[in-house]
Order: C-alpha cells, then sequence, then structure tokens
C-alpha cells in the first residue's frame, strides 16, 4: 500500500488514538499505509521504508524545490530528513498510553549531497528509558553508501 500523507487536519490522528496503540503499533501502521506519517516527509520527497523496534529507515531523493538560493540542497532538507528519522525511530520504543517530544537534536552535515542522488535515511534508538530517549541517524548514498549527514536527538517520554 503506498504512504498516506496526510492532506489536511482531518487527518491527522487524535490524541486519544495515538495513546490507543505502542509506538511501533503506530510506526508500522504508518508504514503498511493505514495510518499517515508526517505530511513533511511526503514534501521532502521521502517515504518511509521500514520500521523496527528503535529503528526507521526512509528512502529520500532531494530535489529542485528543496534547494537553496544558490543551488544546492538545503541544510533544512537534510535537518528535516533527519529530524523525522530519529523521532520516529524514538516512537517505535514508546509505549502505549505515552508519546514524546523533541527537547533537542543536532544536525551534521559532511558533504554537499547533489540534487535527485537517492538516499537512506536511518534512524536507531540508543537508548529508550522510562522518561528519556536518544537516537542517532545518518543519511547515506543509497547506491555508493556515502556519508552525507548525521545527527542526534534527545527526546522526553511523557504519559498520555
Amino acid at each position: 500500500m503506498p504512504p498516506f500523507y496526510p492532506q489536511g487536519p482531518q487527518d491527522i490522528p487524535t490524541r486519544d488514538h495515538l495513546l490507543s496503540m505502542s509506538g511501533l503499533e503506530f510506526m508500522q501502521a504508518a508504514l503498511n499505509g493505514t495510518q499517515p506519517h508526517g505530511a513533511l516527509v511526503g514534501l521532502m520527497n521521502g517515504r518511509l521504508a521500514h520500521v523496527e523496534l528503535g529503528r526507521v529507515v526512509f528512502h529520500a531523493t532531494p530535489q529542485f524545490p528543496h534547494t537553496n538560493p544558490v543551488g544546492t540542497v538545503h541544510g533544512g532538507w537534510y535537518g528535516a530528513m533527519l529530524d523525522s528519522a530519529l523521532g520516529c525511530a524514538v516512537m517505535t520504543t514508546v509505549p502505549k498510553g505515552k508519546w514524546y517530544t523533541t527537547l533537542e537534536y543536532k544536525v551534521n552535515l559532511t558533504r554537499a549531497l547533489p540534487l535527485d542522488v537517492d538516499v537512506v535515511v536511518e534512524g536507531i534508538v540508543d537508548h529508550a528509558g522510562r522518561t528519556t530517549a536518544t537516537a542517532q541517524a545518518t543519511i547515506k548514498g543509497k547506491s555508493d553508501g556515502k556519508l552525507y549527514a548525521t545527527g542526534s536527538t534527545t527526546c522526553i517520554i511523557l504519559a498520555g
């Protein structure tokens, strides 16, 4: 089933709906297309490709609308894709009845990403505790494995 991107507020899950399932169940539903995943990922020309406990993978391809005024991929594109992978990886560890929010995230750009290069954006949880979680993510070339960017996050886990 193709990814389901929200088209408007009516497609955004309610807090009660979110809290009725574990974060892993929520992310699996996003992967199979029965639950919307972030509209921003669609705008970044990305899609959720894999979900497991503590790990998510997106596939993405930056295009001309993702460039800055000098024609290179905008830093915000890297940040949006890394933040999505980081947060979604953390989400897979959140128990039913809880949710998370980002406390901080950091992005390191290691090389310029050419337009129309297919990349793999992978987020992996380092720690998932009762009240905090940390994760790291990478953006790598799909065909050559070149590292284009890394990121890290700290998230807080909150009761419903």
